[in-house]
């Protein structure tokens, strides 16, 4: 199907349930704490501030999901892309330990935070791949898999045939299954945990961008067309969407891009043989591939993007390509929408949490491990609020610290996609498994 074939509409948008009933800003509104931000680490920060009894207003500046919460792939991959001696190192052991921990369990506690809350969001636990496109990366990938296995997760290796049946694809040579992965519908999972968030007393504002954010007489005042909230604390959660909202929060990450598709529902027959079981796969590439299916059969298949445009530099012919490179024997299905959204990326691909000033947090930058680890961060943020110490929570406090030439980096950001999918196709070339 051409470009011009496929809708531009986001497909979680047609297949989600309905929207939770938020109000409009009109006048002053005091609370105990705000969150900014109406995604996944928003909307489970303020459930878990309500539920320990604080006053939360969470406002969005557009509607709950609107961004990367309602976009990515939905995929619970459930580690990090480093092993957890070298988390220790990187975070110092204290941090290190209790995010190790806090890993093995994460996925476990998003798909019992669903059952628990009665999301409805075609939650799915059948397990991710995590493929290797080279023979570097399969090193890199075993050595990966085999510390988190010591570590305490189920981790089991596939090559060969074992892995072409598991996966339906004859593209790699060698994967992890992490049988705790699965997948998610996005938009639902975050309406889901808004729609809990308001049944506990949070009063949820749409189309209230904060334009201001001050501090006057020991209280933030954040102000927003209709009106200013008064809290004792803030949570910034904007993720890839915070320039302005804080002195150079923006500039602790990078703002990718993720574009992806959504064909036809497949047959049962092509069901069996395309990720059976529903198992998710994600690979190794800069330019990551990623496929997972809908409730309904159809498979959303995904890579890094160039611009809110998924034909922006080509991306929409990258999709199509890398269809055909994991699943050719579906290369010419009907693809019936595409669409785009903004990621934060960190230099140290993990997630950054602040603390730039008494009474206010941030988290984000999750770097295409958003699904369960926002639940972790927002699990995190709320114990910060309702008193647990900084050395008691997963991630540590870090200062605010511009990514050297971030402005020059950032106009550069449209022309990685098809830099890194160069060097992943010279990889497959001259390093392929």
């Amino acid at each position: 199907m051409t470009e011009g074939q496929a809708r531009d509409e986001i497909h979680w948008t047609v297949t989600a349930t309905p929207a939770p009933e938020c109000r409009q800003l009109d006048g002053r509104v005091e609370v105990d704490a705000l969150v900014v931000g109406g995604g996944l680490t928003g909307c489970r920060t303020a459930l878990g501030l309500a539920e320990a009894g604080t006053s939360v207003a969470l406002v969005d500046g557009a509607r709950i999901g609107w961004g990367a919460s309602g976009r990515s792939g939905g995929q619970a991959n459930p580690i990090w892309r480093q092993t957890p001696d070298e988390l220790i190192e990187k975070l110092g052991r204290n941090h290190g330990e209790r995010l190790v921990r806090t890993t093995l369990t994460a996925a476990q506690d998003l798909f019992a935070d669903i059952a628990r809350f009665g999301i409805d969001c075609d939650a799915v636990q059948s397990g991710w791949l995590q493929a290797a496109h080279s023979r570097k990366a399969r090193d890199r990938m075993r050595l990966l898999g085999r510390a988190w296995a010591a570590a305490g997760m189920e981790i089991e290796e596939l090559e060969g045939d074992a892995l072409r049946r598991a996966s339906g694809s004859s593209a790699y040579g060698f994967a992890l299954r992490h049988a705790a992965g699965g997948h998610v519908q996005p938009l639902s999972l975050t309406r889901g945990y808004a729609r809990a968030a308001i049944t506990r007393g949070v009063q949820a504002f749409e189309n209230a961008p904060i334009s201001r954010l001050e501090r006057v007489n020991g209280k933030w005042h954040a102000h927003a067309p209709g009106g200013v909230i008064v809290a004792e604390n803030v949570v910034l959660a904007t993720n890839a969407y915070s320039k302005g909202l804080w002195p150079d929060l923006h500039k602790t990450y990078y703002g990718l891009f993720s574009i992806a598709i959504v064909t036809r529902p497949l047959s049962e027959t092509e069901q069996q043989e395309i990720l059976p079981g529903k198992v998710t796969i994600s690979d190794s590439r800069l330019a990551i591939y990623f496929a997972r299916y809908d409730r309904d059969g159809r498979l959303i298949f995904g890579c890094v993007g160039s611009g809110e445009r998924v034909g922006q530099l080509g991306g929409f012919q990258r999709l199509k390509r890398g269809l055909r490179t994991v699943f050719p024997q579906i290369a010419g299905i009907a693809i019936e929408r595409k669409w785009a959204g903004r990621i934060a990326v960190t230099p140290e691909m993990m997630p950054h949490m602040h603390e730039p000033a008494p009474g206010v947090l941030a988290g984000l930058g999750y770097s295409g491990r958003g699904i369960v680890m926002t639940s972790v961060m927002g699990r995190a943020l709320a114990a910060r609020l309702l008193g647990t110490p900084p050395g008691d929570l997963p991630f540590p406090a870090l200062p605010i610290r511009p990514i050297p030439f971030h402005g020059l980096v950032s106009r550069l950001i449209p022309l990685a996609a098809p830099a890194m999918t160069l060097r992943d196709r010279l990889d497959t070339l001259t390093d392929g498994l």
